[in-house]
Parts: C-alpha cells; structure tokens; sequence
C-alpha cells in the first residue's frame, strides 16, 4: 500500500555472513532515504525509503554490520532532489515569493517545465524529475551537512558514495570532507565519476576515492579482444611507480555494478572470469563486489534497462544454485590473500612481462613481493 513500511533489513541482515565469508570489509548500500521512484529522486533526507524499513531498522541493521567488522557506506545523492521534496514544493506553491528559489539552479518565472508547473529549473541530463540543487547556496550546504551529521550520529554510518561526483561543487565538497572528518576521523568520501582527471576529486583536500571507470573497461575488453595491453597500458598510466599519474591515489574498482552490464554477461568467454577478478583483486585500487556477481549471474541493461540489473535475488537459493559454482570462493580466497598479505594493496606496482595473451606483474613493498600471472589464450602457458 502507498505509504505503508516495508520491513526488509531482517532479509539484508541474512547477507552478512555470506559477505564477511566473502572477505569484505564494507557494505556500500545503494541510495536508502525516502524517495518518489528509484531511490535517486530524493524526498526526504531524513528518513530510510519505507519501501525497506524504517529509521530504526536500519540503526539496528548497521549495529549488527560493524559487531562483525562491517563498515557501511551509504549513497548521498547531493546533485539534485525530487519533485516532492518540501523546499521544490514550496516553489510551486508560493512561487517568486518562495524562500527557496535561489536552493535550486535556474529557476526561471518566465519559463515553464514539461511537468507545466509556471516555471523552468535546470534538471540533472534533462531528466525534469530530478531537479539540481545549488550548492553554492550557503543555507543548501548547511542543510545537507546537517543530513550527513544526522546521518553520522544517528546511524553511526562510516562513509558516503556521492552519486555522480562530476556534477558537484568542489568547495562544497571539501567543505565536506572536512565537516565529516571532523565527526568521524576515519569516515570514507568515495565519488562517481566516469570521466576526467581522477586525481581532481581523490586527493588530500576533496574525496578519498573515485570510481575507476579507466579501468572497469580494460578488465572486461582486454579479455575479450585478447588484449592485456590495453590493461597494462592502464595500469602503467595510472600507477607505474616512475610517473604514474595517480601514484600514491586510491581508486575503487570494479567489475561490475548497478549502472552496467554483469561481468558474466560482458566476457565472450566465460572462463575468463576468475583471471578478471585475480586481475580486480590484485592490481592498485580497492576491489569492490557487485551483489551477485560472486555465482556469476547474468545482467544487460539491454534487456529491461536498469532492473535487469538490479534484481531481487534471495540468499539460500543462490549459495544452493550458483550460476558459476566455485566462483564465490575463488573470490573469497582472494580475499583472504589482500588480508594475509598487505603487500598486495600496498606495494608499489612493477610490470614483468606482457604480451596480447599472457600478463605478469609484481606488487612489491620492503621485502615482501608477490608476482601475480594471467593468461587469455585457450591454451596453458609457461612463462
């Protein structure tokens, strides 16, 4: 019914052995606050979506993550809001004589929007319900500082994934990084971003880390054409320890996730998958994992846009009946290799052999070394 609460988090609770047995030390939740559709048209900051609890289920769903070690990282949607948040609302009903017309970008009397509401607003990629905050209002930074520290004390979350990071202010955001920094030393700032120069947003002053999108496409591509150039070359760009732009940057990569096609569904060939993920576990950045992903179930955004790849799934039957059976603990033994040997996320990067089919590399730090090898070709190789 409209309105009424759903209680999920005791199925979301389920998931936290199966993802502490994964090797996972975080839980990035997609975007959990009160909306009208899909979760990035914000109605109320204030509260958790009632389609998946209430604020209490989830205060007692991130208790339970961090007893296990589990931090939770939450999606802040900062850009824009919905049509039915109070201070959009307010406009259209009191107007030029509305408090809140400078909160949002172009507001314009003189215009009209295809909702036919009297007046324009700039949309986020013209999309008229999603409507662009401005973040260069001082009252709109406050009132979202004062979310995010409601969030903070109220929940006790650890981190926030700004959705599309590329469209935000930059004085906005360091002035949240110092603002959460501030409440919480060790709280993590991860932003989406496609395209540009990482190191503007992961560095000392802004964000923590961004997505690498750069490298998302190298991992599945450079299996399919039989190319690991085209990762290395990444690679090499991005960290060689002699002028790698992004030397001493943490970015977060993945394989997959919930705005593009399942890995299994993106490989030509499908036994690919397990050098694709040594590849993800064991190259700089901090390995993520899309739900799912650990049995290798299929996904394209083809095939019914953005639900086809975000589906429901339930957790017994999947552990009873994996797409790709072994998958799930080859991941968690990768896993367990990050943790037993650090050198694998902190050691310096050093390339050792490459050719179209074969791929060797070291990660190297004080005198520890591990030398990582895959191979794309059909046949087994020596090297």
């Amino acid at each position: 019914k409209e309105g009424e609460v759903v209680h999920r988090f005791d199925e979301l609770k389920k998931w936290l052995p199966h993802i502490k047995a994964l090797g996972c030390d975080a839980i990035y939740i997609g975007p959990l606050f009160e909306s009208t559709t899909h979760g990035y048209d914000t109605k109320d900051y204030r509260m958790v979506d009632r389609r998946l609890g209430d604020n209490k289920d989830f205060k007692t769903f991130v208790a339970e993550a961090h007893q296990m070690g589990l931090r939770i990282v939450v999606d802040g949607v900062f850009n824009h809001t919905g049509r039915e948040f109070f201070a959009f609302q307010d406009i259209q009903k009191n107007r030029e004589s509305s408090r809140y017309c400078g909160w949002y970008k172009g507001v314009n009397f003189g215009w009209n929007s295809p909702y036919n509401d009297g007046f324009g607003y700039e949309a986020w990629r013209n999309c008229f319900e999603l409507v662009n905050l401005n973040l260069q209002n001082r009252e709109v930074k406050d009132y979202l500082f004062d979310v995010i520290r409601f969030w903070i004390h109220e929940f006790d979350i650890d981190g926030i994934r700004l959705d599309c990071a590329d469209c935000l202010d930059f004085d906005f955001m360091k002035e949240m990084r110092w603002m959460t920094g501030n409440e919480k030393q060790d709280f993590w700032l991860m932003g989406e971003v496609i395209h540009g120069d990482y190191a503007r947003w992961a560095n000392a002053d802004v964000l923590h880390s961004v997505t690498n999108y750069e490298l998302h496409k190298g991992l599945y591509s450079g299996h399919n054409d039989h190319n690991y150039f085209e990762i290395a070359h990444t690679i090499r760009r991005q960290f060689d320890e002699n002028g790698g732009i992004y030397r001493g940057r943490v970015l977060y990569s993945f394989v997959d996730n919930h705005d593009v096609d399942r890995i299994y569904s993106k490989l030509n060939d499908k036994r690919h998958l397990r050098p694709v993920y040594t590849l993800l576990y064991t190259l700089p950045g901090v390995p993520s994992l899309y739900y799912g992903s650990e049995w290798g179930i299929e996904g394209r955004k083809a095939d019914g846009g953005d639900p086809a790849l975000r589906p429901h799934l339930v957790l017994e039957e999947m552990e009873q009946h994996p797409n790709v059976p072994g998958l799930a603990e080859y991941l968690a033994f990768l896993g367990m290799c990050r943790k037993e040997y650090p050198v694998l996320a902190e050691g310096a990067y050093r390339e050792l052999m490459l050719t179209n089919r074969q791929y060797a590399f070291a990660r190297i730090k004080d005198q520890d070394a591990i030398i990582i090898a895959v191979n794309n070709d059909e046949n087994p190789a020596e090297l």
